[in-house]
């Protein structure tokens, strides 16, 4: 029997040891730090700044021409108008001609038709093509065909510049050749 009691005493002896390190001192210590923590810590919170005055605001240009009014920009371009003195303007009155409705980057020349007297440009917009002459209208920017050669149509074009001032600028019309 003297091992069963043995088993015990060994049992007793590591429980009490195993005990004996929960002993409560360590943590007195440190509970009494933290209370003098507490005590000599002083909260210090800033007070908050007041907030800013809403002041209203009052519109008002209620009356004035709104900015973004179509009517405003007519009254400005008439005005430029008036003030222009420049003699080059489109005839806005004539009829327009069939070629004067697409761009000019859009129309070919294909070749050149000559009869007595007169020679004639052959230009295919779509697939349509049309003979023209000198004088003839062509392209969106009232293009007036000025000259005709084997090579090429050379137009005076009346164009806007930036100030609303109508120019004339030279533009041409190149043989594209079909390489089929």
């Amino acid at each position: 029997m003297m091992i069963p009691r043995f088993y015990w005493a060994v049992l007793l002896l590591t429980a009490s040891f195993a005990l004996s390190g929960c002993v409560d001192d360590s943590n007195q210590e440190v509970k009494q730090w933290m209370d003098e923590i507490r005590q000599q810590t002083r909260v210090n919170v800033p007070k908050l700044s007041e907030p800013k005055k809403f002041l209203p605001f009052s519109y008002a240009a209620q009356d004035s021409v709104d900015p973004y009014n179509p009517s405003k920009l007519e009254i400005a371009l008439a005005k430029a108008k008036a003030n222009s003195n420049s003699a080059l303007k489109p005839d806005m009155e004539r009829r327009r001609e069939p070629l004067e409705s697409y761009p000019l980057d859009t129309l070919r020349m294909v070749g050149t038709l000559q009869k007595p007297g007169i020679n004639y440009a052959l230009v295919q917009a779509d697939k349509t093509v049309f003979h023209l002459k000198v004088g003839n209208y062509i392209g969106q920017n009232f293009g007036m065909i000025t000259n005709i050669t084997d090579t090429e149509v050379e137009l005076k074009e009346i164009v806007q510049d930036a100030s609303g001032e109508w120019v004339e600028r030279q533009a041409k019309l190149e043989l594209q050749e079909n390489n089929k």
